[in-house]
């Protein structure tokens, strides 16, 4: 559920080939995919081209802004390559295996480690080909919700009865209406789906992203619930949409939102939580933490400094006190991890208290957010068991970022004791955060596995939504 948002400026990239014999040539091309680092993830593209010159390459960091930079000094030399970005405060480093025409391996840049994958080629497409003429009518909309103006697209199925709908809410992090994570894009695949099945779908972009307005760091989960009220309220003026039959879809913290919002208004007549959290984000953060460090490799010790860290911040957030102890752990960490780095790694950085101060003075501005204090303390089983309307909530066995274990009973429990008698917990066999069928459920695989959801979660959410909503 965390997806802390970091700046990764790429200095400089090695990557080691296990593929003898393969020819400067055959890397010409887009390799596509993504790194993963302190729980966000960056997608990038590497293209190679091969020039009377040499071997030339330019990399694209699309969330980042950054289009066609120029790699430096690219050197093929079988089984190794290396490439440089001269730009940034200090180096950065891939390695990894070449197999199948997928290259997986680690990434580090300073103090910022973790795994990435590229694949030969263009990302998966949406299932629509570009060209075709989707069976369904798509609208662009503005929704307000005060001084706060929300872009989206309103797909419609058509027909000569009002339809049913959805309004979508998308999870942690500056997301735009496609929930777009390592190229699946979450949301505009499954609106596809239910539109293509008789249902309206609402994806808007979140605050202060995209065609929206608001700032989103600001806002906290009560403000998101307002924008999907508004959104409620918009759609009821439709009149291709049945306002008795509008619903919610949240995923992730959506998953809080959207209870939050039907739990206010009689006007939500059903809510879908996709790994949506029944405990408070600290327990889901320590836990996370451990879980994701395990999936991914990383050393125990590692793991455990950072969860001690997560301790400090979080008590500092709530007692308001601590901070300078706080901002000493991380600095602390920061310059412990430089001192195990490589010797050219370390040059690379050219003052590490520099950096070890600016990697403590983000993340200690980040905790001191509304989103983030919210989100830290927020309990959501007591307004779960105020929800009186069909809910179907969905985990993933194999999510480690909202874990189905930690968050299953909660939830079941919470409805239970509000009289629901209308909500059904579902756990995904072999099901990831994004509810793809996953081999570990590591954040690092989302990049590489197919992007489509398992068919278990397909077809047991549109069962579920005809059933409620009377579609035969």
């Amino acid at each position: 559920m965390s997806n802390i948002r970091i700046l990764v400026v790429i200095a400089g990239i090695g990557l080691i080939w296990s593929c003898p014999g393969f020819a400067q040539g055959q890397l010409d091309g887009r390799w596509q995919g993504a790194i993963e680092i302190q729980g966000t993830s960056l997608t990038i593209e590497v293209t190679f081209t091969t020039t009377p010159q040499g071997l030339t390459a330019s990399i694209d960091i699309p969330q980042q802004g950054a289009k066609g930079l120029a790699l430096k000094n690219v050197r093929f030399e079988a089984p190794k390559m290396h490439f440089e970005l001269p730009v940034g405060p200090g180096l950065a480093v891939f390695e990894g295996v070449l197999q199948d025409n997928v290259i997986s391996g680690t990434f580090q840049q300073g103090t910022a480690a973790g795994p990435f994958t590229v694949k030969r080629g263009s990302a998966r497409p949406a299932p629509t080909r570009a060209g075709e003429p989707l069976p369904y009518g798509s609208d662009e909309v503005t929704v307000k919700n005060g001084e706060v103006t929300l872009g989206g697209a309103l797909s419609l199925p058509g027909g000569s009865t009002p339809a049913p709908a959805l309004v979508f809410i998308t999870g942690s992090g500056a997301q735009d209406r496609d929930e777009d994570v390592f190229g699946f894009k979450v949301f505009r695949i499954l609106a596809d789906h239910l539109t293509r099945s008789g249902f309206a779908v609402l994806r808007l972009d979140d605050r202060g992203v995209g065609k929206s307005t608001g700032n989103l760091g600001n806002s906290t989960d009560e403000d998101f619930a307002s924008d999907v009220l508004a959104a409620v309220a918009y759609l009821k003026t439709r009149k291709e949409i049945d306002p008795a039959r509008i619903g919610l879809l949240g995923h992730s913290e959506g998953g809080l939102v959207a209870p939050l919002a039907a739990a206010r208004s009689r006007d939500v007549a059903f809510i879908v939580l996709m790994a949506g959290p029944a405990v408070t984000g600290e327990r889901i953060m320590l836990v996370q933490n451990d879980l994701v460090g395990r999936a991914e490799g990383s050393p125990e010790a590692d793991i455990k400094a950072n969860a001690e860290i997560q301790r400090r911040m979080f008590a500092a957030v709530k007692s308001n006190q601590g901070w300078d102890e706080v901002d000493a752990a991380i600095r602390r960490l920061v310059l412990a991890k430089i001192a195990r780095m490589p010797a050219d790694q370390q040059k690379a950085i050219p003052d590490a208290e520099a950096l070890a101060a600016k990697t403590a003075a983000t993340q200690i501005a980040g905790a001191k957010t509304p989103w983030f204090r919210y989100l830290l303390t927020y309990d959501p089983t007591p307004v779960l068991a105020k929800v009186t309307c069909p809910a179907l909530a969905f985990f993933g066995e194999k999510d480690v970022q909202v874990p189905a274990e930690l968050n299953r009973r909660e939830m079941i429990a919470a409805f239970e004791r509000g009289g629901n008698k209308a909500a059904v917990v579902k756990v995904i066999a072999g099901a990831n955060h994004l509810f793809q069928s996953a081999k570990t459920g590591s954040v690092s695989e989302y990049a590489t596995l197919p992007k489509a959801f398992t068919p278990q979660f397909l077809d047991t959410l549109t069962a579920w939504l005809k059933i409620t909503n009377r579609i035969k």
